[in-house]
């Protein structure tokens, strides 16, 4: 007899580069279609490195109700917004049909940050004969912002207007941890189902790499330099990388018990099977650590009782930094061997909290079409990365298990096991 807290994913949505919408980020990974662009407002700025990942072609009117909930919103607040209404309506879920004590959001965000000409009143407010008066912030900032400003930048206020939005009065958090931030969201999401505190979550992340004041306090160093070729700009695992690109993206997910999604009749997308998460010591001139990845697919494999050979392949991090991908692709090998690797991150680029969510919707999307995606500009084999990286045209999946990684600069590595829906 099947466990109640079986926990299955029946919807997805996603605001990506490549689209409003699941569908059209599928096509664009089956098309090679790259999503980064040379970004001419980011050029205009004389910044060396003008290329991004950015979403072209949203309305947040489409999507927001109350409209008026606009004036408390930051762009990612919108479109995380946006993802779990796309994802509820992928699920066919109509929230009024839910205990509203057994409905919750567990959603992943960066900090935000507001654009710096918001603040310019505020500053010239402070300055004095060309120097800058600290004691006159706080009575300059209360004058010059409206009363409600920071309910724009709060990052847990994602899962609030989602919360709000479905009357969802169950378990409810917000997980700031780089780019984890998107899977542990859905991992803890799960876990609160598997608890039997609720029957249904909605869960995701938001991230927005491309806003000014994150750009300045990240710095470049990870950033490729192909402003002259920006289709070709990221490539994982290759030997010819030279970094990655700064996003934008947003996923969500209804994740139910199996039996409340049954009840229902609602169509099952996949099984999360297994997940783990891990932390490992990070050196300063490390990006991540080898062996707490080790410890992640290790861990979500025990989890689910499978076996290596059970696999059908790995959505990876992918981040395609010379001192990152390394060590990802050593930890692979090392306990998976050479199962097909992809890395979608070629696309979209390295869009923050969004990243290991959107990551996920392209597994459950892979499991759902039979096929991996290619690795775009996966050219040049680079022996420091012993993985089998699918690249030329899609690769079939030889089993109905796919896993999915992520990391943080910080450390913190987490893995999630999907299986295909078999009911």
């Amino acid at each position: 007899m099947e466990s109640p807290r079986e926990v299955v994913i029946t919807g997805v949505g996603v605001i990506s580069p490549l689209g409003i919408g699941k569908a059209p980020l599928w096509q664009g990974l089956t098309e090679g279609r790259s999503g980064v662009r040379s970004l001419e407002w980011l050029a205009e700025t004389g910044t060396p490195i003008h290329l991004g990942a950015e979403i072209t072609g949203f309305n947040p009117k489409e999507y927001v109700r109350p409209r008026k909930a606009l004036k408390v919103m930051s762009v990612e607040i919108q479109h995380g917004y946006a993802a779990a209404v796309l994802a509820r309506e992928d699920a066919g879920l109509d929230p009024a049909t839910v205990d509203p004590n057994r409905l919750g959001v567990v959603f992943g965000a960066d900090m935000l940050y507001c654009h710096p000409e918001e603040l310019s009143p505020v500053y010239r407010r402070c300055v004095e004969d060309g120097e800058f008066d600290f004691s006159r912030f706080g009575p300059a900032a209360m004058k010059e912002l409206f009363p409600l400003w920071m309910l724009l930048y709060l990052p847990n206020m994602v899962a609030c207007h989602i919360g709000i939005s479905v009357d969802g009065r169950g378990p409810t958090n917000t997980i700031t941890l780089g780019e984890v931030s998107g899977m542990l969201s859905v991992i803890e999401a799960a876990d609160v189902i598997r608890r039997g505190h609720a029957d249904v979550m909605i869960a995701g992340g938001v991230g927005n790499r491309l806003s000014p004041t994150p750009m300045v306090y990240r710095g470049e160093w990870h950033l490729s330099r192909r402003n002259d070729d920006p289709a070709r700009a990221v490539r994982p695992f290759d030997a010819d990388r030279d970094g990655t690109v700064r996003g934008q993206a947003a996923a969500a997910f209804v994740l139910e018990s199996r039996e409340h999604a049954r009840r229902r009749g609602a169509r099952v997308l996949a099984r999360i099977a297994g997940s783990a998460s891990r932390f490992g010591r990070v050196p300063e001139s490390v990006a991540t650590s080898t062996r707490a990845i080790q410890q992640s697919i290790a861990g979500a494999l025990e989890g689910s009782a499978t076996n290596v050979s059970d696999v059908g392949g790995v959505i990876a991090h992918g981040m395609a930094t010379r001192e990152h991908d390394p060590l990802e692709a050593a930890a692979i090998h090392s306990v998976l061997k050479d199962v097909p690797v992809t890395a979608p991150k070629s696309f979209y680029g390295n869009s923050g909290a969004a990243c290991s969510a959107i990551d996920l919707a392209v597994a459950v999307m892979a499991l759902t079409e039979g096929r991996l995606p290619v690795t775009l500009n996966y050219e040049t084999p680079d022996p420091a990365c012993p993985v089998k990286v699918v690249h030329g045209e899609p690769a079939p999946l030889t089993s109905s298990r796919l896993l999915t990684l992520s990391q943080s600069t910080s450390g913190q590595a987490a893995a999630m096991l999907l299986e295909v829906n078999e009911a």
